[in-house]
């Protein structure tokens, strides 16, 4: 006998045991970046647990109330959700087997408000038809590294390629670029500045500091989170020139943020960055690098990660109920909109794009 119960991931020490043993658990189920979210927006978290009749647990799924973006873009509906989970690519149920993911979903669907639509981010098509009235639907693609059980096996694509990066890596050590972890939250407040300059070139709304110290704060102790800076060795003094925050757990490493300065690119110091990640994450015995998602107007960003060998896997959003659209990705727009956008973005100063990032994660 199998029921669903709500849970708190914190204090219930069968949580973070469950996502730990699961091969499919990620960082995103994680209590301590449930914590992190918290952090950033104080929301209420419905955290469902399947446990059998002897308490043990075969199955997860953590969900959150978000008021959605005040607005209709085109008649898709942009509204208030409980998600799994807001501000975060992929955290879909964690189960045992179908029966688990089954009452699982089921039991979301039944904590649906009136005017409320349930979001489940998935990896795969594994929850279609599994519960009536839940839609099933393709969302952007990712891009995933598969790792080599050695490191001296890495390969990043056909051996063109692969000496290309090589190359590029080998220009920036000898233009004196050096890759460390951050070991400072000063090292974390110097890389959030060139962070809001990128994600303002990009028109993209910045994530809140609060939300960067909270996870430096609670998932780094751990071991889920690391900051890799490249920095330029100028006669003896380190001038900061990108980084990348990693999240990693489980089977699978995570590139999930970054900033870097356009002004400094032609050292390479991304390439620098990803090389070291990668080849940490295979040292640790990682299995995946996810480079993470783009959408589907950002040519550059994809070819950056295939480069890498990366290949494209679709993610999936499961709605209830379902849309009569296909629901809004709300940072994609038509070429003539978003070239505005952006220009328009790219202009605003760096305390306003903030205030404007708040305001838009705030919804989201």
């Amino acid at each position: 006998m199998m029921r669903v119960v709500e849970v708190d991931p914190q204090t219930d020490p069968r949580w973070e045991a469950f996502v730990a043993a699961h091969p499919d658990g990620l960082v995103y189920h994680h209590p301590a970046w449930l914590q992190a979210l918290h952090q950033e927006y104080d929301r209420r978290f419905v955290s469902l647990a399947c446990e059998d009749a002897d308490g043990q647990l075969r199955g997860v799924l953590p969900l959150c109330h978000t008021w959605g973006l005040p607005f209709r873009r085109g008649g898709q509906i942009t509204g208030r959700r409980l998600s799994s989970l807001p501000r975060t690519p992929v955290a879909g149920p964690l189960a045992l087997d179908e029966q688990a993911a089954t009452a699982l979903v089921q039991a979301a669907v039944e904590r649906v408000r009136p005017g409320t639509r349930l979001e489940l981010k998935l990896w795969t098509t594994g929850l279609d038809g599994l519960v009536d009235g839940v839609a099933h639907l393709p969302w952007r693609q990712t891009y995933v590294l598969e790792l080599p059980r050695r490191p001296a096996d890495l390969r990043f694509g056909n051996s063109r390629n692969h000496s290309r990066i090589k190359w590029a890596v080998n220009k920036a050590v000898k233009m004196g670029v050096q890759v460390r972890s951050a070991e400072t939250e000063d090292d974390l407040q110097a890389w959030y500045a060139i962070y809001l300059e990128t994600v303002r070139w990009h028109a993209m709304p910045a994530r809140q500091y609060r939300f960067f110290k909270a996870c430096w704060e609670l998932l780094r102790p751990g071991g889920l989170m690391r900051l890799l800076l490249a920095e330029h060795d100028e006669a003896g003094r380190r001038r900061l020139l990108a980084g990348s925050i990693i999240l990693m757990f489980g089977q699978t490493v995570f590139n999930a943020f970054n900033g870097r300065r356009r002004e400094d690119l032609s050292l390479r110091p991304n390439d620098a960055i990803q090389w070291q990640a990668i080849h940490d994450a295979c040292c640790a015995g990682f299995r995946y690098y996810d480079f993470g998602d783009v959408t589907e107007d950002d040519q550059g960003l994809a070819e950056f990660k295939s480069k890498w060998g990366a290949e494209p896997r679709r993610l999936y959003r499961s709605y209830y109920p379902a849309p009569g659209k296909v629901e809004a990705d709300p940072l994609k727009s038509d070429d003539h909109t978003r070239q505005l956008v952006n220009k328009l973005w790219q202009r605003l100063p760096l305390s306003a794009s903030t205030v404007l990032g708040d305001w838009f994660y705030r919804y989201l």
